[in-house]
């Protein structure tokens, strides 16, 4: 049996919201989807490659493939456009079906797991993660880099041959958890904050994402905020 929550809030200072997100436990589908800032028609790109994903799952497509699809019509729908720049977007999902689970990611958006402690599974693809794993920054020194917000990967931004769609699966458990957000929420809400608020059990779902929406708007809400919390029963 799986329980989730889900919400999205605009943030205190931008008039738009450009992150987007699907929940559908029939079709075992769960995504966040953060169009990037600073870009024309962010909100179109993550929206875009929602519909995409739920589209090609339903029809049968695996997780990695419709991704791929999604990233090729973002990329010829900005061949189409006016504008200088492309349009770009993250995209962090979440896949069940009966026992087993898959998850996949491309930019920044994260995916956790919570099985007796907060895992972040996902893996940033980012400026300052790559400087990270070179060694020239600690992850202290990261969390406050003025390039943070950089991605070196993003659906629609980089071509089919260079994309790297991160992922990972494993067997679905009782007890488990998955959050997805953006990173309006991991930029104003601690990793520990986080665990503590995902490990309510005595909480449903959509009252563990209410207060991680609350806590990121206390926390400054710089951006806009997308959160999804997935259990299995």
């Amino acid at each position: 049996m799986i329980e989730f929550g889900h919400g999205t809030h605009v943030g205190l200072r931008r008039t738009r919201n450009e992150d987007t997100y699907h929940a559908d436990a029939s079709l075992g589908l769960f995504l966040v989807a953060d169009g990037m800032g600073g870009h024309q028609h962010g909100e179109v790109a993550s929206a875009l490659v929602r519909d995409t994903l739920v589209e090609l799952i339903g029809r049968g497509q695996s997780l990695i493939e419709a991704i791929h699809a999604a990233a090729e019509r973002l990329q010829a729908e900005t061949r189409h456009s006016v504008d200088v720049l492309p349009m770009g977007t993250t995209i962090a999902a979440l896949r069940t079906s009966g026992d087993g689970y898959e998850v996949a990611w491309v930019g920044d958006s994260r995916i956790y797991l919570w099985k007796q402690g907060l895992r972040q599974i996902s893996h940033d693809h980012s400026l300052v993660q790559a400087l990270v794993e070179a060694g020239r920054l600690d992850p202290a020194q990261a969390a406050q880099h003025p390039q943070r917000n950089v991605l070196t990967q993003a659906l629609g931004v980089t071509t089919a041959e260079q994309l790297h769609i991160g992922m990972a699966r494993g067997q679905l458990e009782p007890g488990m958890a998955f959050l997805l957000c953006s990173d309006g929420l991991t930029e104003c809400v601690g990793d520990a904050t986080i665990a503590c608020t995902v490990a309510r059990s005595e909480l449903a779902a959509q009252e563990c994402v209410d207060q991680l929406l609350l806590e990121a708007l206390d926390g400054g809400g710089d951006d806009n905020i997308t959160v999804l919390i997935v259990r299995s029963r």
